[in-house]
């Protein structure tokens, strides 16, 4: 069953989201025993998979329109379900001007069942950096054979 929403919800559940997202301070992580920032390249990566790369628009309203339970979600978390660490390029500003760096970046992934749906949450950590809330994926897909899918398995671009 698709999605459906029309292009005003869209834009209205994209200005409550962004009106809320810019809202939102530091949350303090009880798994982190600290905050998770909540900075610009989070509300990006929620509209875009990439640099120069969108999302699908069902896939933005989603997790759009379920992004109050990323503070919630993380605020209540004492355990971390997932972690990744890899090595990847990241847009930095070095010596006056903009370049790629290859970094280690940590990949913190946090589930929670709220009001009968479960969420993941990712945090996103840079050597030496400040966490950043990176992503929070609805569970709402399934396979072929019905099975239930939260994420494709990479959280960079979850």
């Amino acid at each position: 069953m698709a999605l459906e929403f029309t292009g005003a919800e869209f834009d209205q559940v994209l200005r409550k989201a962004q009106t809320l997202y810019s809202a939102i301070g530091p949350i303090h992580c009880p798994y982190f025993a600290g905050p998770v920032q909540f900075n610009a390249q989070g509300l990006e990566h929620l509209r875009h998979k990439a640099w120069n790369r969108g999302r699908e628009r069902s896939d933005q309203f989603m997790r759009l329109k379920h992004l109050a339970r990323a503070p919630e979600i993380l605020n209540l978390s004492r355990t971390v379900q997932g972690i990744q660490i890899t090595h990847e390029w990241e847009r930095r500003r070095r010596h006056g001007r903009r370049e790629k760096l290859l970094v280690s970046v940590t990949y913190f992934e946090f589930v929670a069942v709220l009001k009968e749906r479960r969420f993941k949450v990712i945090v996103k950590q840079l050597p030496g950096g400040d966490r950043i809330f990176w992503s929070l994926i609805p569970f709402w897909r399934q396979t072929g054979e019905g099975k239930r899918v939260l994420h494709d398995g990479n959280p960079a671009q979850d």
